[in-house]
């Protein structure tokens, strides 16, 4: 398994003197190292869902060479989780002023394309880097709606769109109150639903979209659907 030098370096500062790490402020070494190891983390998170589009046109869902495209996109998750994952537990969630627009967003990245368990282990960092300015808003809100819905319940901010096998169509997932979603958003300082939604050639229908959600709901839960 391939580890980049700044990634070793970081891990044995880290690993070495816990009690520096989580409170001593960045030295312009261990700064720089974080910032090198986010750029290739940053390549990497990129690096096969950059494909997934044209090897599926090309060759289809359920191909071996699709297959073997998330096969290499999970071990570069994995690999990615383990470097942001120490930079995380060690010295908290760092903020563009530390790290970059970059670097900031990278970690992000890596933990919203990581499992459940490290979503909602991270989910309480990221709100409270948020409230101290450390970490996005925009992608809080992301992160929020993720485990939400895998958690069986609706998301807030409709950024999670999926594909319906049945209508060959994208859809908003199950979505709390719809009418409300813009006012949500805009305080995450995301788009409206309408124009988000335009990326998608979909059209934005509050009233249609809460008339549609039971059966949406019941489709994608598998269960009752909330009133």
């Amino acid at each position: 398994m391939k580890c980049y030098p700044a990634c070793i370096s970081l891990l044995m500062v880290c690993l070495g003197n816990s009690a520096f790490c989580q409170h001593a402020p960045l030295t312009l070494i261990q700064k720089d190292s974080i910032i090198q190891m986010l750029a290739t983390a940053a390549s990497s998170d990129q690096q096969y869902r950059s494909q997934l589009e044209s090897v599926q046109s090309k060759y289809g869902g359920d191909s071996p060479e699709m297959k073997s495209l998330f096969k290499n996109m999970a071990t570069a998750d994995s690999l990615n989780l383990l470097k942001v994952a120490a930079i995380i537990d060690k010295f908290g969630w760092l903020g563009e002023d530390e790290i970059g627009k970059s670097g900031n967003t990278t970690l992000f990245m890596v933990i919203q394309h990581s499992g459940i368990q490290t979503q909602n282990k991270y989910l309480p960092v990221m709100r409270d880097a948020a409230a101290n300015g450390k970490a996005a808003l925009r992608s809080l809100a992301l992160l929020e709606d993720r485990v939400a819905l895998h958690h069986g319940n609706r998301q807030l901010y409709g950024s999670q769109v999926i594909w319906n096998m049945k209508t060959n169509h994208y859809q908003v997932a199950p979505l709390e109150n719809p009418e409300e979603v813009d006012k949500r958003r805009a305080s995450m300082g995301l788009s409206s639903m309408a124009e988000y939604l335009s990326g998608f050639d979909m059209k934005w229908d509050a009233a249609q979209y809460a008339r549609e959600l039971p059966a949406i709901e019941a489709d994608f839960f598998k269960k009752p659907a909330k009133n």
